[in-house]
């Protein structure tokens, strides 16, 4: 296990004042611990077990047992296969705990023999957590680990009233406002490869990403009518559709979805998108049932509302995130949700970990080298420690000693905590748009002006590095420089920094903007500008035109409009001789969908002159969360 070296620190400095109020948890982030294991991997013994449902469909359960039981246990249950948790089960079976990893149904070796997407979980973890309590095994602690689906598998877990600790990884609840853009890279080659069913291949999602390039690359358009009625096919399985008012059945569909139980859940999907199972690529469409604001994460919790479902939750987590994951902005607006909506219990002892990472890999590159931080995914398999420090502080009640919060300052590669997230020290200033590609703390003098910029869908502009999740294209802290060169993108930047100046928080981009067309996407992205040149990319945020409302709605072309992105948040120190850059752009892909830019009416796609306004009643900006000192 890596061992942290930490540079020579002041008495003052925010890594030593960690190291002092929880002396404990800043050594397991510094690699500075290592738990010894009780029993050698002889002693280990291994055995798999049938563990049916309420339904009867009987799930692949696999257990590694320690010599002396009853044990506190770790529980997972994933898509992905046992072989992907059997060193850190070993390690953590070693150390005292039962380990159970069960495949999802549809998945491994798990009933049926197709797999539909999400939609079975919420009961199944239930029901899987309830097996375990009777087991003469279990101790009476049950814990969770894994990641992304098997994270979001730890949150419907946490709704049994026995479960005691989790540790969701690169999830969230899907709860944040949705900006209704789907991704397109990623999910073709999962769902061809995950689960079973007789459309499946029998290769890694890794070498059908790459063997997929040249068509991914050659698809993904968006061009939805603006408003899809509900098939008819849908009206006839749910008759009671014909009463609701046409701009209210979105809505009364989605609670009506939430209110069946597992097997009807999986019906009306089937059924509404004419598909014989529900599949990642499947979310995608969801827009036409329920609105652009119903996330497709939301599908793992049958809970109609924010409150209605951090309430449910039993278990405090240890949230796992990373400034450069898929699903950070869900994660840290389920953290948000669950501070205010969750049981005393729960809010008082859950925690917030934000790392440098991407979703599976390192995220933040600059100094990787020397850092050992940065070389760690902060996944599972990597999480040993930290994972037997939250759960002994669960158990032993010393989850007071571990901060509310604690994240990594990229650009100072130094470990904060806070009370709270946003830190309540952070304070919102705005940076605006200038002439010649400048970015300012006060707005400029004069009336307004504006830039402009031709967005061609066949050539839309690249993604390059960022919060994505792939095999083909690196993720994270990537040089964008030549991208920021090309002509569909206009780039602001600051004057060179006199002093360190600290961003930490969520980032909004106010945008006084036009188009040619009747609709199209907005991106914004800022990065930060080293003194040789390169550009390292930082976070990003879209908005789909169309979803500037609570309903889908074209523009005027022509016509200026004032947008507001949501760039997430990031925690990044640009230091003195740095500069900030934002970048405005109507493509990421093949991270994302990209927009013919026609309003769902045929035809080949439209390159729409794209006018970014500046000054006057049309200052657009930036708001950045800035801690001083």
């Amino acid at each position: 296990m890596h061992k942290q070296q930490l540079p020579e620190q002041r008495a003052d400095s925010p890594q030593l004042q960690l190291k002092i109020a929880a002396p404990g948890f800043a050594a397991v982030l510094a690699g500075e611990v290592e738990t010894p294991p009780i029993y050698p991997e002889s002693a280990i013994k291994r055995a798999t077990q049938w563990v049916a449902m309420r339904d009867g469909v009987r799930l692949a359960t696999y257990l590694h047992l320690p010599p002396s039981t009853p044990a506190p246990c770790v529980a997972v249950r994933s898509p992905y296969g046992r072989s992907r948790y059997e060193a850190i089960s070993t390690a953590l079976c070693q150390r005292g705990y039962v380990v159970i990893c069960q495949d999802v149904r549809g998945t491994g070796d798990s009933e049926p023999d197709t797999w539909d997407f999400y939609v079975y979980e919420w009961e199944d973890s239930f029901d899987f957590v309830e097996w375990i309590t009777h087991q003469s095994w279990c101790n009476g602690f049950i814990g969770s680990m894994g990641g992304s689906y098997d994270g979001g598998t730890q949150f419907c877990m946490a709704a049994h009233p026995k479960m005691t600790a989790i540790a969701p990884e690169v999830a969230g609840l899907g709860l944040a406002p949705s900006h209704g853009v789907r991704f397109h890279m990623f999910l073709n080659a999962y769902s061809r490869t995950i689960g079973k069913g007789k459309d499946k291949v029998p290769i890694s999602y890794a070498e059908m990403e790459a063997r997929m390039k040249e068509e991914t690359l050659a698809t993904g358009y968006f061009n939805e009518p603006m408003d899809v009625p509900l098939p008819a096919v849908l009206l006839e399985y749910c008759p009671a559709l014909i009463d609701v008012p046409a701009q209210e059945r979105k809505s009364w569909l989605w609670k009506y979805y939430n209110s069946l139980e597992p097997k009807k859940r999986a019906e009306l999907l089937k059924t509404a998108l004419g598909e014989d199972s529900i599949t990642f690529d499947s979310t995608t469409r969801l827009n036409a049932l329920f609105g652009h604001d119903v996330d497709p994460d939301a599908l793992l919790y049958p809970r109609s509302s924010a409150q209605q479902l951090c309430s449910a939750l039993r278990a405090p987590a240890m949230f796992i995130t990373g400034w450069y994951d898929w699903c950070l902005g869900d994660t840290l607006f389920s953290w948000e949700q669950l501070c205010q909506n969750g049981t005393a219990g729960v809010r008082t002892q859950s925690r917030l970990l934000i790392t440098p990472s991407a979703h599976n890999a390192p995220g933040y590159h600059e100094g990787e080298r020397d850092v050992p931080a940065l070389q760690r995914t902060h996944r599972t398999a990597e999480n040993l420690d930290l994972l037997h420090f939250w759960y002994s502080a669960v158990q032993g009640g010393t989850v007071g000693e571990i901060p509310p919060v604690t994240y990594y300052l990229m650009g100072a590669n130094e470990w904060r905590t806070s009370s709270t997230w946003p830190p309540q020290q952070s304070q919102v200033r705005q940076l605006y748009l200038g002439s010649a590609g400048t970015l300012a703390w006060s707005p400029a003098a004069g009336p307004r002006a504006s830039d402009s910029y031709i967005y061609d869908p066949d050539d839309p502009t690249p993604t390059m590095g960022g919060s994505i999740l792939s095999h083909v294209h690196r993720a994270g802290s990537v040089d964008i420089a030549a991208v920021q060169r090309r002509s569909d993108v206009l780039s602001y930047t600051t004057a060179v920094l006199i002093d360190d100046l600290d961003v930490v928080g969520p980032i909004r981009l106010i945008l006084y903007a036009s188009s040619s067309a009747v609709e199209t996407d907005f991106y914004g992205r800022i990065s930060d500008v080293f003194p040789d040149g390169r550009a390292i990319q930082l976070q990003s945020g879209v908005l789909r035109t169309r979803y500037r409302g609570a309903e889908p709605a074209a523009l005027r072309p022509g016509v200026v409009y004032r947008f507001e992105v949501d760039m997430w948040a990031t925690a990044n120190r640009f230091a003195a001789g740095h500069r900030l850059r934002l970048d405005i752009s109507s493509a990421d892909f093949p991270k994302f969908q990209r927009n013919r830019n026609r309003g769902g009416s045929p035809g080949p796609s439209i390159k729409p002159t794209q006018t970014i306004f500046r000054g006057g009643e049309y200052s657009s900006h930036l708001l950045i969360p800035v801690i001083s000192g």
